[in-house]
């Protein structure tokens, strides 16, 4: 692929394009897709696949395991495969599909990241991988802006003063000309910025290659992922939000020096994944003052041991990794696969979202 090409369901202007094409001009199919499901069978967020799929489209068989496509003969020739969180061996099993049907071209993940299916195998594989990014950003980011007022306004005293009946005024802060930093300034990273901006907040970014984000009208400064930039972004950042993904690089990234050199009285939310984090020096810092809090969404070890200390402390806001998880979240998942990927695969087009799966986002 030449140009990199993502999808966000707000921002995105023509949706279906090639879904409509392929339903008033079938001679626009270039191709048929011949479709492994790796998921679960009963992945009700899959409903989609099974009677909403355009023309040229099949799905050969669903199973969990490679014994599962036992059936499928080579002159089926299999040439896309769906992968579903709900494989719960995912990483193990899509190798083994990959170097048993070697037809398939393309792999597309029902998820943002795609952590639970990268590995080195993948990795060394010529195939064309996607992913859902865009169709979690929005409600992630209105999770941060919530965090953001959560320790603004202080709400832990305000529910604290309503159980006790005590009616005491007292000051709060604005988000206005505040400065909220953002670590991994990818599609949910930038659905942050777009809200922090309308609050009137300054952004500052934290990324890969700053170069792509050189004319982005939200950020201030964009930095690279070098340890002196994340030392910079933590010490000038009132509000840190880190959404970056779980890879070999960013892999206890923020960690005890990272936090050292936070500005005092910052708070941190994390929102993308756990292992990012070095859990220790994070919890040193909620406890020594250093940050006034934290919200997580996200941890290193999911579900939340009962004894980890985070529990303990008042000024951490916990959920339990949902703040992306609408009614229909997966569904809409799903549906950008079947009509957005998917007919242009059929059409010969080019797919969005592509994804460096060496990279692993």
């Amino acid at each position: 692929m030449k140009t990199y090409k993502y999808w966000n369901r707000e921002e995105y202007a023509r949706k279906g394009r090639y879904d409509y094409l392929i339903k008033v001009s079938p001679e626009s199919i270039v191709k048929e897709a011949k479709i492994l499901n790796l998921s679960d069978p009963d992945d009700e967020a899959n409903e989609p696949l099974f009677d909403r799929l355009p023309f040229g489209a099949t799905i050969l068989k669903t199973g969990t395991k490679l014994t599962d496509f036992d059936d499928i003969v080579n002159n089926q020739q299999p040439n896309v495969v769906f992968v579903s969180p709900s494989c719960p061996m995912a990483r193990k099993q899509l190798p083994l599909v990959l170097a048993r049907f070697p037809s398939i071209e393309w792999v597309h993940v029902r998820s943002a990241g795609i952590d639970f299916v990268v590995s080195d195998e993948l990795s060394e594989l010529p195939v064309t991988v996607t992913n859902a990014k865009g169709q979690f950003s929005s409600s992630l980011a209105e999770y941060a802006m919530m965090a953001c007022s959560y320790f603004a306004k202080d709400l832990p005293r305000l529910l604290k003063q309503k159980r006790t009946k005590n009616w005491e005024k007292y000051d709060v802060e604005e988000l206005r000309g505040k400065t909220l930093g953002i670590v991994g300034y990818g599609d949910i990273g930038r659905a942050c910025a777009k809200l922090a901006h309308n609050y009137g907040m300054k952004i500052v970014a934290l990324r890969r290659n700053p170069k792509l984000s050189v004319q982005d009208p939200y950020c201030s400064v964009v930095y690279g992922t070098d340890k002196r930039s994340l030392n910079q972004l933590m010490s000038e950042s009132d509000y840190i939000v880190c959404s970056a993904p779980s890879t070999v690089e960013t892999r206890g990234m923020v960690n005890a020096d990272a936090f050292k050199a936070v500005k005092e009285n910052a708070v941190f939310i994390n929102l993308g994944r756990g292992p990012v984090i070095d859990e220790d020096a994070l919890i040193e810092a909620l406890k020594s003052g250093k940050l006034k809090g934290a919200a997580l969404d996200v941890f290193s070890e999911e579900p939340l041991p009962p004894s980890n200390e985070l529990w303990e402390l008042d000024n951490v806001l916990i959920s339990p990794h949902n703040m992306d998880q609408t009614a229909t979240f997966m569904h809409e998942a799903t549906e950008f696969f079947v009509f957005e990927n998917l007919p242009r695969f059929i059409c010969g087009k080019e797919l969005l979202n592509p994804v460096n799966h060496s990279l692993g986002y």
